[in-house]
C-alpha cells in the first residue's frame, strides 16, 4: 500500500480493465443478489463508478495519466468508425418514414430541450445554471446531450470539444444516467400496455410485422464465426480510418481558424469550430459511412459494433477516473434540468406520435436510439420482439452519425440561453 497512489499506466489500464470486468461478469449472473443489484443500479453507471472510486480514495493518480488521452484519441474514433460501418441508410429509409420522423424528433427534442430546460431554471434558480470559463454549466449539459443524442463517443466528444471541467463532469453523469434509466423504466412499463397505447395512437402496426421478417433474415444473412482474418480486416479498417481522421481533422481546423476570424476569436460563439478534435470525430464518422456503402459493412456480422462497444467502455472507465465523488451533490438543481429536459423530448414525442398515428414501438426505439443509444435501444426493440432488436441498433447506430452534430447544436443553443 506504499506504493499508493498507482501513476503507471500500464497499471491504472490494468485497474480500469478489472473494474469492467467485474461489472460485466457480476451482470452476467441471472439470479441472486446481482440480478437484482442490477435491476436497480444501471451497468454503465457501475463502469463510471468504480473508476472513479479508484481515483477518488487516492488508488490511483488521474493527473499523471494517459489512459484518457489514448482512449479518446484512438479508441474513440476507432469505435465511431466501427459502429457506423453498418449502417444501411437504405434499410433506415425502408422502416418508413414514421420511424424515422419519430427518431428525428427524439433528437430535435434534446436539442431545444436543453436551452429550454435552463430557461426556466433559471428562473428560480440562476446560480444552477451559471459558471465561468470551464466551469460554465452549459459545457457540462453539452456531454448530456451528446450521450442523448447518439451515446458514450458523441459524449465524450463533447467534453473534449467544449473542455467541461473533468472534476465538475460526475455531477452531469449522475443527471445522465438518473434521467436515461428514468424514461426507460417509463418506456419499458407502456410496452405491456402497447395495444391499448397503439388503439389510443390510432395506429398501424402492419409494418411492424413487415418489419420482424425482414430483419430476421438480413441478422441471420450476415452473421457468422468470426476469424482472424476478419479481426486483421476490421483493426484495418479502424484504426488506418483513425489516422486518416485525425490528419483531416487536423489540417481542416487549421484551415479554419487561419481564415475565419470568427472561429480564431476565443470569444466567439462558433471558435469551437476551430477544435481538431471535433473534425477528427466528424471525419471518424464520415469514414464510417463511407464504408457502409462497400462490402466492408458486412464485418458487422464479424462483430465490428461489439469490439466498438468495447472500445467505448474503455472510453468511460477513464472517464469516470476523472470524477471527484466527493462532489456529485454539490449542485441536486441539475437534477430539476434533467427532469424538464427529459419531459420536454417525451412530450414533444407523445405529440408527433398522436399526430402521425405511430405505433408505440417507433416512439419507443425511437426514443431510446437517442438517449439511450447502442446500449439501450436493442433492449427496447427486444421487448417488442427479439428479431426487432438489430432495429433498435440500426436506428443508435445513425444516433452516432447525428449525435455530435445534433448535441453541438444544442450545446450552441444552451450558451446562448444561458446569458439570457
Amino acid at each position: 500500500m506504499n506504493q499508493l497512489p498507482f501513476t503507471e499506466d500500464t497499471v491504472i489500464f490494468g485497474l480500469l480493465c478489472l473494474c469492467l470486468g467485474f461489472v460485466f461478469y457480476t451482470s452476467s449472473i441471472k439470479k441472486g443478489f446481482w440480478k437484482k443489484f442490477y435491476t436497480i443500479v444501471p451497468t454503465v453507471l457501475m463502469c463510471y463508478l468504480l473508476p472513479a472510486i479508484l481515483a477518488s480514495t487516492g488508488i490511483v493518480d488521474e493527473t499523471k495519466s494517459q489512459t484518457y488521452y489514448i482512449a479518446s484519441r484512438y479508441l474513440l474514433p476507432a469505435a465511431l468508425i466501427l459502429m457506423t460501418l453498418s449502417i444501411d441508410l437504405k434499410a433506415i429509409a425502408n422502416l418508413g418514414s414514421k420511424a424515422l420522423i419519430m427518431f428525428l424528433t427524439g433528437t430535435v427534442g434534446i436539442i431545444i430541450g436543453g436551452p429550454v430546460a435552463i430557461l426556466i431554471v433559471s428562473i428560480f434558480s440562476p446560480e444552477t445554471v451559471g459558471g465561468n470559463g470551464f466551469d460554465a454549466v452549459w459545457r457540462g449539459l453539452s456531454t448530456i446531450a451528446g450521450s442523448w443524442i447518439g451515446g458514450g463517443a458523441n459524449q465524450a466528444a463533447m467534453l473534449e470539444v467544449f473542455q467541461y471541467n473533468p472534476k465538475e463532469f460526475s455531477k452531469m453523469v449522475l443527471v445522465d444516467i438518473v434521467m436515461a434509466n428514468l424514461w426507460m423504466a417509463v418506456l419499458l412499463l407502456g410496452i405491456g400496455k402497447t395495444k391499448r397505447i397503439d388503439s389510443w395512437l390510432k395506429a398501424d402496426t402492419s409494418s411492424i410485422e413487415e418489419l420482424k421478417v425482414k430483419v430476421s433474415d438480413y441478422t441471420e444473412k450476415i452473421a457468422r464465426v468470426t476469424s482472424l482474418n476478419d479481426f486483421i480486416m476490421m483493426l484495418f479498417y479502424a484504426f488506418a480510418g483513425v489516422g486518416i481522421a485525425h490528419f483531416l481533422g487536423s489540417h481542416f481546423a487549421e484551415f479554419l481558424e487561419n481564415n475565419f476570424e470568427v472561429i480564431r476569436n476565443k470569444e466567439k460563439i462558433l471558435s469551437s469550430l476551430g477544435s481538431k478534435f471535433l473534425w477528427m470525430v466528424v471525419f471518424a464518422t464520415t469514414i464510417g459511412i463511407g464504408l457502409s456503402f462497400t462490402k466492408a459493412k458486412n464485418y458487422e456480422g464479424a462483430g465490428a459494433s461489439k469490439i466498438g462497444g468495447m472500445f467505448i467502455y474503455i472510453l468511460v472507465a477513464t472517464i469516470g477516473m476523472k470524477m471527484d465523488l466527493g462532489r456529485v451533490m454539490e449542485n441536486p438543481g441539475l437534477i430539476a434540468i434533467g427532469l424538464i429536459w427529459i419531459t420536454i423530448h417525451a412530450g414533444l414525442l407523445i405529440l408527433v406520435a398522436k399526430l402521425i398515428k405511430a405505433p408505440y414501438f417507433f416512439l419507443a426505439v425511437g426514443s431510446q436510439a437517442n438517449v439511450g443509444g447502442a446500449a439501450s435501444a436493442p433492449v427496447v426493440a427486444a421487448e417488442f420482439h427479439p428479431s426487432l432488436t438489430s432495429v433498435g441498433i440500426l436506428l443508435a447506430v445513425f444516433g452516432y452519425v447525428v449525435g455530435t452534430a445534433g448535441a453541438y447544436i444544442c450545446a450552441l443553443l444552451m450558451e446562448v440561453a444561458s446569458k439570457v
